[in-house]
């Protein structure tokens, strides 16, 4: 089979992004965003899913970081679906429940080209670092949106902000893993209309 990557390019007044994943990775990671929490949180991801992510971006952080995450999550939803394809073979949905120290989080996705987020997450703190934390529920959003998931997000429980977002995107990570696996026994697309 051969790898499922995508680069995306995305120029804007704001931003200027240029990803590539590969979806057969080994977690394999190269970031230079001027957002260091969101770079350790993509590492988390690409880490925990066995993901090649390579970003570089360069967006008016001098204003906030909120123009830059939001083009990053759209650039990566955009090169996830470019890279199943039509998804013949894959495993379509994906769950995982992790913990990091006192946090409990849990993701649960359906590749169904019905875009939706549900988001069950509350944070102690407005701030980690310099990064604001509304902009975790915006990341998921607009990562739904491009790669038109039906993704459900779930903080159970936690007190330290930086753990609850930490097992967040860890658990993305090995639920999208799990939604990509080509299992041999599907031999079409996943799905009774057929098509996703």
């Amino acid at each position: 089979m051969s790898k499922r990557m995508a680069s995306i390019q995305r120029k804007t007044k704001e931003t200027q992004i240029e990803l590539t994943v590969n979806l057969d990775g080994s977690g394999k990671t190269e970031f230079s965003t001027g957002v260091p929490f969101l770079e350790h949180m993509m590492d988390l991801f690409a880490k925990h899913g066995l993901f090649d992510l390579k970003i570089t971006a360069r967006g008016d952080n001098e204003v906030d970081d909120h123009h830059t995450a939001e083009d990053i999550a759209i650039c990566l939803g955009s090169a996830i679906r470019e890279a199943l394809g039509d998804k013949t073979g894959i495993r379509r949905y994906g769950q995982a429940w992790v913990p990091m120290d006192e946090s409990l989080g849990q993701v649960i996705l359906d590749l169904s080209n019905r875009p939706h987020l549900e988001f069950r997450a509350d944070f102690p703190s407005q701030r980690v670092g310099a990064f604001d934390t509304e902009l975790v529920h915006e990341f998921f959003w607009k990562l739904a949106l491009e790669a038109r998931m039906n993704l459900h997000v779930i903080l159970h429980y936690g007190r330290n902000t930086h753990h609850m977002i930490e097992s967040l995107f860890k658990a993305l990570g090995r639920a999208l893993d799990e939604a990509v696996q080509v299992d041999p026994r599907v031999t079409s697309v996943p799905s009774s209309k057929g098509v996703l």
